[in-house]
């Protein structure tokens, strides 16, 4: 199942995330998800896998044609010059000529000049075509608003925190009124499960338990199954090889009106990930080794 972004090139809408994913288990990772049917990776400069990620790529024996390959640029290497540097060391570490979606990871408030030049970078590197697409990633609509102000190309994609317990309607709302795909990171809300929620986890959320019931599947394949079918691409990750497979089985069902109209009421407007506003080069500064 492929979703068409605003430049006309296809991407797949299901993908397989590595946030958090041990360098040492990456490229194993990576190669079960391409062999189950993945074709799409999603990683960032800042997850520090990068290189590992390119490993499994090439040991899935894939022509690189077959794999859609996704990554991010770290804040700390925002402004034109150090933009169009932070494609190079990303290239070089995925071992790749061309990336099929580059990303800004997060908007900087504080310095957003640079932020707005960093994505300008991106759209040299679009330009010259060693990216087929580019977008941004948790950018909020009034920011999203003044990027598009002081840039030419619209990003394609706008990667955000969704899943049943943070929908993000304005966001989502935003990002259609543009025509900017909505792609969902914690898409089955695993991040509630360590931070913010406490005891609440979607996974064993007594509604979302009834619907997987129901089609006699998973809760995970449930929520998974909500993304595509409103039309959202997803990129949930695991390390376990039954969950990397049962993770991609979600294309032969089926969820009624009623039932996603059920997930979507599930919503409680608390974000489990970082608030954008707070993301700061002296909070969440890093450096981003060379290729």
């Amino acid at each position: 199942m492929n979703l068409t972004l605003n430049n006309g090139v296809e991407m797949p809408a299901l993908g397989f995330g590595v946030f958090q994913t041990p360098p040492e288990v990456t490229a194993a990772s990576v190669a079960e998800a391409l062999s189950v049917g993945y074709r799409l990776i999603d990683t960032a400069a800042a997850y520090f896998n990068e290189r590992e990620v390119g490993e499994g790529i090439r040991r899935s024996g894939l022509d690189r044609s077959e794999v859609f390959v996704e990554t991010k640029v770290w804040i700390s290497d925002y402004g034109y010059d150090r933009t169009l540097h932070a494609f190079d060391k990303s290239a070089g570490k995925l071992g790749v000529e061309q990336i099929d979606l580059l990303l800004l990871h997060q908007p900087v408030p504080t310095r957003f000049d640079d932020t707005v030049e960093a994505y300008r970078a991106l759209e040299t590197l679009l330009d010259d075509g060693r990216v087929r697409a580019i977008g941004v990633s948790n950018f909020m609509p009034g920011v999203l608003a003044d990027l598009l102000e002081r840039t030419d190309v619209v990003p394609a994609v706008n990667q955000i925190e969704v899943h049943p317990y943070f929908v993000q309607s304005d966001a989502q709302a935003a990002d259609t009124e543009q025509g900017i795909l909505t792609q969902a990171w914690s898409p089955m809300g695993g991040i509630t499960s360590y931070r913010g929620h406490g005891e609440r986890s979607t996974f064993d959320d007594p509604v979302i338990r009834e619907i997987a019931a129901a089609h006699g599947r998973t809760p995970a394949q449930v929520m998974l199954r909500w993304h595509l079918q409103e039309g959202r691409s997803a990129i949930p990750k695991s390390v376990r090889s039954e969950r990397i497979a049962a993770n991609f089985d979600v294309f032969d069902f089926e969820l009624t009106t009623d039932q996603l109209t059920t997930i979507d009421a599930l919503d409680t407007g608390v974000r489990g990930g970082p608030d954008p506003v707070s993301v700061t080069p002296e909070a969440f500064g890093r450096d981003i080794p060379e290729a």
